[in-house]
């Protein structure tokens, strides 16, 4: 073991790379930052080092915030004193650009279930409340919410695929009703809710929807003659904080 270890040492001690990292952990730059601090102190390159940390950050998953303070104790460490205007710039650019590309690549449907996600149900719903209030958009609207019930198969925490086919199972059925452009989608984990215009149809429509539901727990329930799901209409708050409220509480049930 002791051979071993002298063996590390010695070859970790080695190779060009290595005295750089050495001095970099010295310096204590934060991670991503080690070109910056480079950059900073060699006085070029600064931007192109900003607008790859950025990058990098992003893709990382780091808060706008975490990469500000990232640059400052950067420049703080290697030049003493706070970053140029110029760097920032570079830096943030960069960040919010990768962060951007990314939101745009998220799928509006839940890969599991293969229904419009709660984020892309949210973004119509707030679509409605920028629409003028003459045209009383919101008020045409409503929300048809299908809850399964508890107390399943689905229940057991690693049993994902089978929450997520009961979901999809509802999904059809809701689409085979709502047929139109109205939106399916995905509501936490036991929920299906639909987009859907508040007409005179719309009481038979979610009966019939209600009729077709009810076998959804039919031979393979565990409790049979148990809870079944429930239907039924959930009218839109007048502003959009509330629907956003509205929907939060109706994926936490």
């Amino acid at each position: 073991m002791k051979n071993f270890a002298a063996r590390v040492r010695r070859i970790s001690a080695t190779g060009p790379g290595v005295r750089s990292r050495t001095r970099r952990s010295r310096l204590g730059l934060p991670h991503r930052f080690e070109a910056v601090g480079e950059a900073l102190t060699s006085g070029s390159g600064l931007l192109d080092a900003c607008a790859v940390a950025g990058q990098d950050l992003a893709r990382d998953g780091a808060s706008m915030q975490e990469a500000l303070d990232g640059l400052r104790d950067t420049a703080h460490r290697t030049a003493g004193g706070d970053p140029p205007f110029d760097a920032v710039s570079s830096l943030l650019t960069a960040w919010g650009e990768t962060t951007l590309g990314y939101l745009h690549q998220l799928s509006c449907d839940d890969p599991l279930t293969g229904l419009s996600s709660q984020a892309h149900l949210r973004s119509r719903l707030s679509e409605l409340h920028r629409l003028p209030p003459t045209e009383r958009a919101v008020a045409a609207h409503a929300l048809v919410v299908c809850a399964l019930p508890f107390g399943d198969p689905s229940e057991d925490p690693v049993d994902h695929f089978t929450r997520a086919m009961r979901l999809a199972r509802a999904g059809e059925m809701a689409r085979t009703v709502f047929a139109r452009d109205e939106t399916v989608a995905r509501v936490g984990m036991h929920r299906v809710a639909v987009l859907a215009r508040r007409d005179d149809r719309l009481g038979r429509r979610v009966r019939v929807l209600r009729t077709l539901l009810g076998g959804v727990e039919g031979p393979g329930s565990r409790v049979p003659g148990g809870p079944v799901v429930r239907v039924w209409i959930e009218g839109l708050p007048d502003t959009d904080a509330c629907t956003g409220m509205l929907l939060d509480e109706l994926a936490r049930g």
